[in-house]
């Protein structure tokens, strides 16, 4: 491992201290961990992968007043002080700055392979058990309902709908984490995507058993 590497683990780890749990240091190690996993299959700068994984979220909008350039300034300023070449600090900042799923509307056609691993990393740590325990977890942490049976799923919402958005975990499933499998950009990503997708849909049917009293 470079020594740029583990300064950013340092770095990142000192930064995240007290996140919300869904968005912590163990969400950026793993995320970290299935982009070098991911990478292993794909022609690509190991060393972009590695840095945009380990900074994607390393001050997350949706806690700072929805502000999308704190992580980006955060970013530039530790991989300057680190004395990383311009060329790779663009390309790492090019990750943070279109690897979201609410941003997906906006980002460029043809994305470069550093970003489509990282983005299918992220991806995958919202889906499956990990993705289950999270999405309740950030419910808990804005005190959203887990369900309720009159308030619909709003599909198709626009990114400042999607940010402003307070509806219920369960709902979350099917505004965002049920569309991830299909959105995979790699051939490892989407293998890895199809149990997680699994998981999540036999949870949901065993919720409504238990919610209905089935």
């Amino acid at each position: 491992m470079s020594s740029v590497i583990e300064k950013t683990i340092d770095f990142v780890k000192e930064k995240l201290k007290g996140a919300e749990a869904g968005h912590d240091w163990f969400h950026i190690e793993r995320v970290w961990k299935l982009s070098r996993k991911i990478a292993e299959n794909e022609n690509c700068n190991k060393e972009v992968v590695e840095l945009g994984a380990l900074l994607h979220d390393i001050a997350d909008p949706k806690f700072h007043d929805g502000d999308e350039t704190i992580a980006l300034k955060v970013s530039r300023e530790f991989l300057e002080e680190q004395h990383v070449s311009e060329e790779i600090i663009g390309q790492v900042l090019f990750i943070i700055k279109n690897i979201s799923f609410k941003n997906r509307g906006e980002a460029p056609q043809n994305l470069p392979i550093e970003l489509k691993i990282v983005q299918d990393a992220d991806r995958l740590d919202a889906i499956g058990a990990i993705g289950i325990a999270r999405t309740f977890n950030f419910g808990g942490f804005k005190n959203n309902l887990m369900y309720h049976p009159d308030i619909k799923p709003k599909l198709n919402m626009s990114k400042e709908e999607y940010k402003k958005s307070d509806g219920t975990t369960i709902n979350h499933f099917y505004e965002k984490l049920l569309l991830l499998k299909d959105l995979m950009n790699t051939e490892k990503g989407k293998e890895l995507a199809q149990e997680r997708h699994e998981v999540m849909l036999q949870f949901l049917d065993q919720f409504y058993k238990e919610w209905n009293v089935d």
